[in-house]
């Protein structure tokens, strides 16, 4: 399972998927660091079923329920959503976080004081499994209201109405009817609404079309991807996916539609009907179906999320990963190029120093934090070896500072298990070396283990409190802020790790740039 933060697309190479997933982070995947504990004792065995409803099939493995509702992620601090990375529900851009569904749930997420986490599923993995099993609270992945789900899952109101259309590739023979679909074969994949809906249309129409069942791993951007790539002859899409796809795929034509107002919601655990009613009071002022004409009624919140992600986005918004300008380009930075043999010289994992990068100046070199940190990896010059501070704007120099203070805390706590060795040296960056031993001292007081960055990121929180901080040696520490830096940092840097296992750059590169191509064309 990926947790949090991918990138920018999936490729697709005959009937494998090499996910091209990018998952940006806002909260820590660490469950010690986040305060939420799921207890084995809370997940009883897997079982796998065969759901059979309408025609319709697929299997999922699944456990009963995890008892998490909302008291309980109230309690942790963070609520995780579990989505597909794709160009309109979740994805990087520019080293920052976007996507319909993820901005709309970090707007659930901040109205009640929670940090929101991205879960993204593996290959064979079913987000109703990441879901009962406890790790995600919610889905969120323009997931319609389905009788075969319903037997697993419960939803909110819903957000959204879309409408399910055929789709093929430009040059192609395309249908005006359903009745017209005799000898087409239409790719879709396993336990999606839209196989739901062509086997329901074979058997009331009669009709002699071939169903094409995909793996669970394909979704309906890497469909289409494929479609264009002449794999498929035909598959289905939803309007609004279609309407954000046809923006920077160019070749893609609308057939019938086969199915009208399909309801998208999120998808939350049978046992977790606070969260359900939570999510349900912060949807009902955003979206309703008007009674006198049928019509959704958004507000202008929503308006402006659909407008952002399914009607006016530029095409260069969905598949560029960098800094337009800066002379670099990378997988997860502009500066991926130049980062790389940096890092290997200092003995650092390139991954890390661009998940730190992220984090103190999302890319921009000539970043100033209101404390005097300036550039890329936000170096104080008093603390530097460069000589003339605007010499930090440079990338180059200021990679170089940033690598040798790494270096230096990693080195600090070299006698640490690599997880806890990277979280220290992270608080270290951020926070300095003199409010780290302060923590530490106060972890030994509290009879805790001072090596354990769960019992010191503690200390670090009662540092922000008059009791602790006048006694200790360095005085105040915003402690919440160094936690959260380093959660942020260890998810992004968790998650390019998992990517690198998914993707082969060179042929993802080729695939973007012949989108990019083609989009930037048209």
């Amino acid at each position: 399972m990926i947790f949090k933060s991918i990138i920018n697309f999936l490729t697709i190479n005959s009937r494998s998927i090499s996910g091209f997933f990018v998952v940006s982070v806002i909260t820590l995947s660490l469950i010690a660091l986040s305060g939420c504990k799921v207890g084995q004792n809370n997940i009883s065995k897997e079982k796998t079923k065969l759901i059979k409803t309408d025609s319709t099939e697929f299997s999922i493995t699944f456990s009963d329920p995890v008892l998490r509702d909302f008291e309980a992620i109230k309690a942790s601090g963070v609520i995780r959503m579990i989505t597909r990375f794709n160009s309109s529900s979740y994805f990087l851009h520019r080293g920052e976080e976007k996507g319909f569904e993820y901005e709309l749930a970090l707007a659930f997420a901040r109205q009640h004081r929670l940090a929101l986490e991205v879960v993204i599923s593996s290959e064979n993995e079913h987000p109703i499994d990441l879901l009962n099993s406890g790790r995600g609270d919610f889905i969120a992945a323009n997931f319609s209201i389905t009788p075969e789900r319903l037997a697993y899952v419960d939803f909110s109101n819903p957000y959204n109405q879309v409408n399910q259309i055929l789709v093929f590739k430009r040059g192609s023979q395309i249908p005006q009817s359903i009745e017209e679909l005799n000898g087409i074969t239409i790719s879709v994949r396993e336990g999606s609404a839209y196989l739901k809906t062509l086997r329901r249309i074979q058997l009331d129409y009669e009709l002699d079309f071939k169903i094409d069942v995909l793996p669970k791993i394909w979704d309906t951007e890497a469909i289409l991807f494929a479609l264009l790539d002449g794999q498929f002859d035909a598959t289905v899409a939803d309007d609004n996916l279609l309407r954000s796809a046809s923006l920077y795929m160019n070749g893609l034509v609308e057939g019938p539609t086969i199915s009208e107002h399909d309801m998208i919601a999120w998808a939350t655990r049978k046992n977790a009907p606070e969260l359900t009613q939570k999510m349900n009071q912060f949807l009902e002022p955003h979206f309703r179906i008007s009674e006198v004409d049928g019509l959704p009624r958004r507000s202008s919140f929503m308006n402006v999320l659909k407008s952002r992600y399914f009607d006016n986005r530029p095409a260069v918004y969905n598949v560029r990963n960098y800094v337009l300008g800066t002379g670099y380009e990378g997988i997860f930075s502009p500066y991926d190029n130049m980062v790389k043999p940096l890092a290997y010289e200092a003995g650092i994992d390139w991954k890390l120093v661009i998940a730190v990068m992220a984090q103190e100046s999302r890319f921009d070199r000539y970043a100033e934090s209101w404390a005097g940190a300036l550039g890329l990896m936000q170096i104080i010059p008093r603390f530097s070896t460069v000589e003339y501070k605007d010499e930090l704007f440079d990338p180059e120099t200021n990679i170089r500072e940033g690598l040798r203070f790494l270096r230096k805390h990693l080195n600090h706590y070299a006698y640490m298990d690599s997880t806890n060795q990277m979280a220290f040296a992270l608080a270290a960056y951020n926070v300095g070396m003199g409010h780290m031993a302060d923590a530490r001292r106060l972890t030994i007081d509290r009879n805790r283990d001072p090596n354990s960055w769960e019992h010191v990121s503690e200390s670090l929180l009662m540092l922000m409190n008059p009791h602790h901080y006048r006694n200790a040696r360095h005085g105040y520490a915003r402690g919440i802020e160094t936690v959260n830096y380093v959660r942020n940092i260890m998810n992004r840097y968790q998650l390019y790790n998992t990517l690198m296992t998914f993707a082969d750059e060179d042929p993802v590169r080729d695939r973007i740039d012949s989108i990019l191509s083609s989009a930037d064309n048209r």
